[in-house]
């Protein structure tokens, strides 16, 4: 007896910005997508160098070079939307609008942080914005978000829940089973891969098979998928798009790998011997998100070299307070081992 294979669609394999810009990208949007890019970097740059000094404990997963992905998502997201992310979450929390001031405090484990400075990077959260945390366990934040956007969908909110994972979270088997609920019940979810090449230090190569389209891993549950230069961010907002119009029209899941790279180690503790120092020159002159905005900027006279550096001045003037905020703002009193801690009867 012949067996019937039901088509699943999908999406061109690989998306990447035209020389010509999108009518609804202007020349403000541009800007915005500049400062938010150079924010994440120089909050990540000074995290970096906070830790160096002792001032940052426990782990410290830094976001350099990843910066197009959650700015060019973040840009067509609405208010009642939601997104989580693993560890690497610094670069999400400022996207979505949260206090430089309260991240780094909570970096630095201080009353000011978002959570009293008892959660540390891997743990903060803002209703307000959305922003369902920071997840320590490799691809636990998964399900999380699957089940967000089922209380989306339960409760009419006509919201989208975006959930990013990592290329190494990818291969967890909980991923597989939220996928399959995720399609069963047309949930509106978007999961965003952050390819980024090397997961805790192992390359896509040695740990995932079919590692180039990794896109493809919904495609046993019918989630259609696609592949976007992740470095680039006008070419990541345009794919997100259509993405985020899928999950909220009621078409269910949809999948988005984002071919990214960053230019630290895992966290701050690993030296990436696992890759030479050429391999990531390479990408920072031929493939950094920055630059190539900046490129453009000065290609359409967006803004001259005089206006690119105020705006650097300005987010390091941003971060150098929340560096300041950070080391003023003083340690929780003992007493607050005692609070937010729930428990049964």
């Amino acid at each position: 007896m012949a067996t019937k294979k039901t088509p699943t669609k999908r999406a061109p394999k690989k998306r990447t910005a035209s020389s010509a810009l999108p009518s609804d990208v202007n020349n403000e949007m541009i800007l915005d997508f500049y400062r938010e890019m150079l924010l994440i970097r120089r909050f990540e740059e000074k995290a970096g160098q906070l830790y160096g000094m002792g001032l940052i404990g426990g782990f410290c997963h830094l976001y350099i070079g990843q910066e197009a992905v959650v700015v060019g998502i973040q840009s067509v997201l609405e208010d009642r939307d939601t997104i989580l992310t693993s560890y690497r979450d610094h670069g999400h929390m400022l996207a979505c609008g949260m206090d430089p001031d309260g991240v780094m405090a909570e970096l630095t484990g201080r009353i000011g942080g978002y959570s009293k400075g008892k959660g540390g990077s891997m743990h903060m959260f803002s209703e307000e914005k959305g922003f369902y945390g920071g997840h320590g366990i490799v691809g636990a934040q998964v399900p999380i978000g699957t089940g967000i956007a089922f209380a989306h969908k339960y409760l009419e909110e006509n919201a989208v829940n975006v959930a990013y994972l990592g290329d190494g979270a990818l291969n967890q088997g909980q991923v597989y089973e939220s996928f399959n609920m995720a399609s069963l019940w047309d949930l509106p979810v978007v999961y965003v891969i952050e390819n980024n090449r090397y997961g805790m230090g192992t390359s896509t190569e040695r740990s995932s098979a079919n590692s180039t389209e990794l896109y493809h891993r919904g495609s046993a549950y019918g989630i259609p998928g696609m592949q976007v230069d992740g470095m680039d961010v006008v070419a990541v907002r345009e794919a997100a798009k259509i993405a985020v119009e899928h999950a909220r029209s009621g078409k269910g899941p949809y999948i988005m790998e984002m071919m990214t790279y960053r230019y630290r180690g895992h966290s701050m503790s690993d030296p990436a011997k696992y890759r030479s120092k050429e391999e990531v020159q390479k990408v920072r002159e031929e493939r950094d998100p920055i630059e190539r905005l900046r490129a453009v900027m000065v290609k359409k006279n967006v803004i001259d070299e005089t206006g690119m550096k105020q705006i650097d001045k300005d987010v390091k003037a941003i971060v150098s307070k929340s560096a300041e905020f950070a080391q003023s703002s003083p340690e929780p009193d003992p007493s607050e081992l005692y609070t937010d801690v729930y428990a049964d009867a």
